[in-house]
Parts: C-alpha cells; sequence; structure tokens
C-alpha cells in the first residue's frame, strides 16, 4: 500500500515544487542544480561505495590498489571517515600497533595530530582519490563509539552523567566540535576531490552508552536545529562544497506508520520522530544542498525479520526509497542512498538488484552500498588488527557481514552494471 501510494505522489509532487537555486563553484567541484548534481556544469551521475577504513590504512600503496579498483567498477564517489579519535590512555597501544588517529583526547580537551601517524594518511587517501578521478564524502564524527564519535566529546566534557543529546546543545563541546570541523576543512577546501562535507555519521538522540535525554524527543527538533547551526557554520568557512547531515533519513509524520509486534500495534521509530530525525525539515535548510538516508531492514526490524513472517525486506526497503524520492521532489534537492545492506549471499543478490534498480528510476536517488571489500592488500602480510572487530584478514578489508568483494562476481556484477547506467547518463 505505502509502496504505490508514495510512487504516485513522487509523480505529482514535482509540479508543486520549485527548483533548488543552482550555486556557482570552482572547475572540479560538484554542485546541485535542483534535484540534479551538477560538475562542470553537466549533469553528474554516479555509482558510489563507502569505505570507512581507507584512513586506517598504513601503505600507500594499498590505498593506491584500492582506487584504482573502485575506478575499474565505475565508482565516482566514495564516503570515508575523517575522523579517528582516540584516548591518552590508548596512546601506548596506537603506537604499537600504528593506529592511525587524528585526536588524542586528555581531560577536557583533545590535541590534534597532523603527524605520519595522523592527517598525513588523510592527506594521501585525499590525494590519490585525486589521482584515480574519485571524489569523496568526508565525515566529521560519529553518532557511535566507532573510531572515536561524538560520546568522546561528551565524556571528556561534560562526564559520564550527561545524556547523548547534550552534544548537540552543550556550547562547549559545540565549540570543540566546531574547531575539530575547522581543521579538517582548511586543510581540504581548496581540493576538487571532495565531494562534500558530512556533519555527523547517522545521528540520534540516544547513541551507543548514553540515553536520550528529555530535550530530544519527537517534535523537538534538536537535531535539524544543530544540522543548520553546524551547516551555517561549515559553510562560513567554505562557500564552495557541498554539505549534508549524514542522517539515517528518518521521518518525523504527523501520522507515523505502525505495525503490530506481540499483539501490540507499536509506532514505527523510522517515521514517529523517535530517533531524533525529521527528514523534510533537515532537507530543506539554506547549507544543507543534499539529503541522505540508510536501509537497514534487518538489523531495524529483527523482531519482525523472522523465516515465516510476513515482513518482507524487500518490499519495505522499495518503501523506503520511494519515501525519500517523494521528499527530494517535494523539497527540490538530491537525495542519495548513502548506506543499505542486507547480510547473506543469496539475500544481496536477489534483493540489491530490485533496491538499486528502483532507486535509479525515481531519478532522485545516487547509491553507496554498505560497504566496499578489497582484496589482496599487502600491508602486515596482510594480517592486520585495526580496532573493535575490524581486521585486514588474509589480504581482505575489514568484513561486517555486508562487505562486498571482487569475487563475489553475482553481487559485485550489480554495482559495476549500475555504474555503467550511470554513466550513460550522464
Amino acid at each position: 500500500m505505502r509502496l504505490l501510494a508514495l510512487t504516485r505522489l513522487a509523480v505529482l509532487v514535482p509540479l508543486m515544487t520549485a527548483a533548488t537555486q543552482k550555486r556557482a563553484v570552482p572547475e572540479g567541484f560538484v554542485t546541485t542544480n535542483g534535484q540534479t548534481f551538477e560538475l562542470d556544469g553537466e549533469p553528474f551521475y554516479y555509482m558510489g561505495t563507502n569505505a570507512f577504513w581507507l584512513g586506517l590504512l598504513t601503505s600507500p600503496e594499498d590505498v593506491d590498489a584500492t582506487f584504482l579498483t573502485m575506478a575499474d567498477a565505475g565508482i565516482k564517489v566514495a564516503r570515508t571517515w575523517a575522523f579517528n579519535a582516540i584516548n591518552a590512555t590508548e596512546l601506548p597501544t596506537a603506537l604499537e600497533t600504528n593506529l592511525t588517529y587524528y585526536q588524542v583526547w586528555n581531560d577536557s580537551d583533545w590535541t590534534l595530530n597532523e603527524g605520519p601517524q595522523g592527517l598525513q594518511r588523510l592527506d594521501y587517501v585525499v590525494s590519490s582519490a585525486t589521482q584515480h578521478g574519485i571524489k569523496l564524502i568526508l565525515t566529521f564524527t560519529n553518532n557511535w563509539v566507532g573510531y572515536g564519535g561524538m560520546e568522546l566529546y561528551i565524556y571528556h566534557i561534560l562526564g559520564n552523567t550527561a545524556t547523548h543529546d547534550e552534544f548537540y546543545t552543550d556550547p562547549t563541546i559545540i565549540a570543540s566540535y566546531q574547531r575539530y570541523v575547522t581543521a579538517i576543512v582548511n586543510r581540504y577546501a581548496n581540493s576538487s576531490a571532495v565531494f562534500a562535507w558530512e556533519l555527523m555519521n547517522e545521528a540520534r538522540c540516544a547513541g551507543d552508552s548514553l540515553p536520550a535525554g528529555p530535550d530530544c524527543v519527537p517534535g523537538s527538533e534538536t537535531l535539524t536545529t544543530w544540522y543548520q547551526s553546524q551547516s551555517d557554520f561549515v559553510r562560513s568557512l567554505d562557500p564552495y562544497h557541498m554539505i549534508t547531515t549524514g542522517g539515517e533519513g528518518q521521518f518525523y509524520w504527523a501520522q507515523p506508520d505502525e505495525y503490530w509486534y506481540n499483539g501490540t500495534l507499536v509506532s514505527d521509530f523510522n517515521f514517529n520522530g523517535e530517533a531524533g530525525e525529521d527528514f523534510e525539515a533537515s532537507l530543506s535548510l539554506s547549507n544543507i544542498d543534499f539529503g541522505t538516508y540508510h536501509l537497514y531492514p534487518q538489523t531495524w526490524y529483527p523482531e519482525l525479520d523472522y523465516p515465516g513472517s510476513n515482513f518482507s525486506v524487500l518490499n519495505w526497503g522499495l518503501g523506503w526509497i520511494g519515501a525519500h524520492a517523494n521528499t527530494s521532489a517535494y523539497v527540490g534537492k538530491p537525495v542519495i542512498m548513502e548506506e543499505f545492506g542486507v547480510t547473506g549471499l543469496d539475500n544481496k543478490t536477489s534483493i540489491y538488484p530490485v533496491w538499486v534498480g528502483y532507486a535509479i528510476a525515481t531519478g532522485h536517488a545516487r547509491v553507496h552500498p554498505w560497504q566496499f571489500g578489497m582484496l589482496n592488500l599487502t600491508e602486515d602480510g596482510g594480517n592486520r588488527v585495526l580496532k573493535y572487530t575490524d581486521q585486514i584478514y588474509q589480504g581482505a578489508s575489514p568484513n561486517d557481514g555486508f562487505t562486498v568483494y571482487p569475487n563475489q562476481t553475482s553481487v559485485w556484477d550489480v554495482f559495476v552494471a549500475a555504474a555503467i547506467v550511470q554513466d550513460w547518463r550522464t
């Protein structure tokens, strides 16, 4: 029902909206023109990917080989972390294991690491991307604990009694975040390799270890206000590169979707504002150039996704894609399917072609599967523990169950084919 309604709306809504004002940018920079990306005055359609671990590689040859493999597959935009923060207590281990780190937190402040084990590694990623014709979405911090996300700011500045959402409102934390953002933006402001700056990966009211507080609830617009102030700040540093949120794309609908579970009608957090996002409101902000959404039905609805249930991962994803295409048309800005994944090779083979095909058919979406898999990495003999459960194992980049490697041809070819289609459209 929802998919059919959204498909009809996506046809009608563009007649009701005006195109977003196009911003002039230097040669080689991507910008937007209504719902379309443009590069040097021409429409820019592309196939994208995610490779958060690029800055963690210690071998320039492995970085180059990764970008070459991406380019050969037709990928034009890659998303990666422009953050890697550690506590001072972790520094000895980081030095011993050659872990990349850009920030070192000690007490209530952090020190920037611009050395060969720090931002010089990100410098090389940007340089290699330039050489291989690939543009980068650079993300400033993480809602989650991985590689030093926002809760490091909270713990060091406010302590462990704070709530997760105080990151978005506390003046000292905001100033600290902006100081880091300034360092990254100023470092790469002149680089045409930067596709866009991204404010945060998957901002929510709650995090891994800290709960949401009473000031971050449906309708509070805490995240929207933060998106506005931080996108305005980044725009003051850089008038040319695009800016996006990095959000998962949750909605705040007046009549959110519901579903039955254990005899109870449950309000769907992806549509009721519980996570903190209001996709339409954030996409409408003046300095948010395009929208992002993520797609993980198996992870989001484990209570519904079981053998014999009536829940369809494939169909739920189609509805989610349609909802964001509709909002893109209504607001008049592009959106990208920035992350998506299912586990299991059979699931990937059957579901990805349908999702990707529908996203492209809407005319409003570019796709970034989570995540890119690289083989034949050579550093440390092809075996190296990174952090958490991430590792280079037998020459393969980290595998979280969603990773797609070149030797999985039935899945890999889905994205190679999509890249060809996007090239043809351009």
